[in-house]
């Protein structure tokens, strides 16, 4: 183990630890999750679309998954609050015909009163009173959430005793609180699988981009935690963590 070079490298994927959307191709053949999750967040968001529902996604990244969806553009929303998405929507999905706004505050949405038949988020923030206000009654709310455990034993591996950024993040909580809000949950589903990483470089760039959950993380600060993180890889091949994700599917009450 170079311990020079591999401080060359994994500065360099320090360095190189920018995102536009939500594109970890970066990374791909180097790290492992949400391969072996019990639901599949597309088909159970397209069994509700039909072409006369207007549909939100809020928190859409770069736009990349509403748009593989090809509803009718003049059906479509989107909001997005993180600037570089920002930028990349208004250039992506205007011109199209959807109409996108920037939001950062998921409890001000700028969209009126009961727009919406259906809202669609996938790891963005939400907020189920202002959900409630959106959604027409009838009208249905999809999540796939990362839960407040995510990543929690990496986070532990190189930054011990960091707080949980989102503790609220776990089905039983939102399910009360969307039930409280006047919702029916139609479907609320909890898992807990692993995230593997073959290279530790991989590892770097990733709690990079993750900033909210492994802050004032770099390669200067865990040097030594990163070094037994490279050990480890090479007795054994692989690193590994654990994921939560939980899907709630949520109806608002026509009264």
């Amino acid at each position: 183990m170079d311990e020079k070079a591999l401080y060359a490298a994994w500065k360099a994927e320090e360095d190189a630890a920018h995102i536009h959307g939500w594109d970890f191709s970066h990374i791909h053949g180097r790290y492992e999750e949400e391969n072996n999750l019990p639901w599949d967040y597309e088909a159970v968001v397209r069994s509700h679309l039909s072409p006369q529902k207007r549909i939100l996604d809020f928190d859409t990244g770069g736009g990349e998954f509403l748009l593989s969806l090809h509803h009718p553009h003049a059906m479509t929303a989107a909001t997005e609050g993180y600037p570089p998405n920002v930028t990349l929507c208004e250039r992506t999905l205007r011109p199209l015909g959807i109409d996108f706004r920037p939001c950062d505050d998921a409890s001000r949405v700028p969209f009126a009163d009961a727009s919406f038949d259906l809202i669609l988020n996938r790891h963005g923030d939400f907020c189920a009173a202002e959900l409630h206000r959106l959604l027409r009654p009838g009208g249905l709310f999809i999540t796939e959430q990362v839960g407040s455990e995510n990543d929690r034993d990496l986070v532990e591996r190189v930054l011990p005793g960091t707080p949980k950024p989102f503790p609220q993040q776990t089905l039983a909580v939102q399910r009360a609180a969307f039930e409280a809000a006047g919702f029916s949950v139609l479907r609320g589903e909890e898992v807990f699988r692993p995230i593997v990483f073959t290279d530790v470089g991989a590892f770097v760039w990733f709690a990079r981009i993750i900033e909210w959950e492994f802050p004032g993380f770099s390669v200067d600060s865990c040097f030594d935690r990163l070094l037994a993180m490279q050990r480890q890889l090479e007795q054994e091949g692989r690193i590994e963590g654990t994921i939560h994700r939980f899907l709630l599917v949520a109806q608002r009450k026509s009264a």
